[in-house]
């Protein structure tokens, strides 16, 4: 009996320690929410309003009157993260099954050398980048916010991980395949690429992340209004809102939104990612 209330006390204090961090955690979230649904009278109404009332709905609307083309710049961000994020996967999934599974001669060298470029900071390329861009007349499209991130840190990381998890898998799956008759494509994309879902949802979840939340090259590569994304908006919606807490929380929350989504959606096999460390 003494065993069996030991487990329950151990239990409960791991239930408030969790319940408390989650508190912690979301605590800044919640307020972000119910500042966007309140009016801008009570916004630092003291004692707080914990819930709104009334709610006023009105306020993810006036961010559009408050500026127009926020629309278009959240269409911006959301297209580029999106290829990003599909030509992150798809390089690094080539790269990390050629690093991985096809024999080549000095190919651990070649890794090595691959993942010396992850030791270069991004603010060292920035000049040369963009004076390169420049001459290509790529300067004010959205050319240097996608194809450089693929190919760049972010896409090494994504062969990294693709690579250390297909020497996780057998060989005996390859000449299986192989002996039934697939190519090296085939193998590919019917054995490996299903059995690495997990990765592929973690690559993505920070691949997809880290191009929303860009804010340097966006900064330095566009100057044209209409090609800004959204960080850019949102300083942009900063100057012209000012202090209307309401709107600017509104704003948030809309930009907040489609991560939520993103992690929801892959929250399983991300975990999975996390966890897996061989076949199940």
């Amino acid at each position: 009996m003494s065993n069996k209330r030991k487990k329950i006390a151990s239990s409960t204090l791991r239930f408030v320690l969790l319940a408390l961090v989650a508190a912690v955690i979301l605590t800044p979230f919640y307020w972000m929410i119910t500042t966007s649904l309140k009016n801008e009278t009570k916004v630092f109404q003291f004692p707080m309003q914990l819930f709104p009332s009334p709610i006023e709905w009105g306020n993810y609307a006036k961010v559009f009157s408050e500026q127009p083309q926020f629309l278009l710049h959240y269409w911006n961000s959301l297209y580029i993260a999106a290829l990003v994020t599909l030509g992150t996967c798809a390089v690094a999934a080539l790269a990390g099954y050629a690093f991985a599974k096809i024999p080549f001669k000095l190919r651990n060298v070649w890794f090595l050398v691959l993942l010396s470029g992850m030791m270069i900071p991004s603010e060292v390329t920035t000049i040369p980048s963009f004076l390169w861009f420049s001459k290509l007349s790529l300067v004010d499209t959205h050319f240097p916010l996608i194809v450089p991130p693929i190919l760049g840190a972010g896409g090494i990381f994504g062969v990294f991980l693709l690579r250390q998890f297909f020497i996780t898998l057998p060989n005996d799956l390859d000449e299986a395949a192989e002996i039934d008759g697939c190519s090296r494509w085939q193998i590919l994309i019917k054995i490996m690429v299903p059995l690495a879902s997990p990765v592929f949802a973690t690559l993505s979840i920070f691949t997809f992340l880290n191009s929303w939340e860009d804010f340097l090259d966006p900064l330095i590569f566009i100057s044209s209004s209409e090609k800004f994304t959204l960080p850019i908006a949102m300083k942009l919606f900063t100057d012209t809102a000012g202090t209307a807490w309401h709107l600017l929380m509104a704003a948030s929350v809309m930009a907040t939104l489609p991560l939520l989504l993103i992690f929801f959606m892959a929250q399983k096999k991300f975990i999975d990612g996390i966890a897996t460390t061989g076949l199940k």
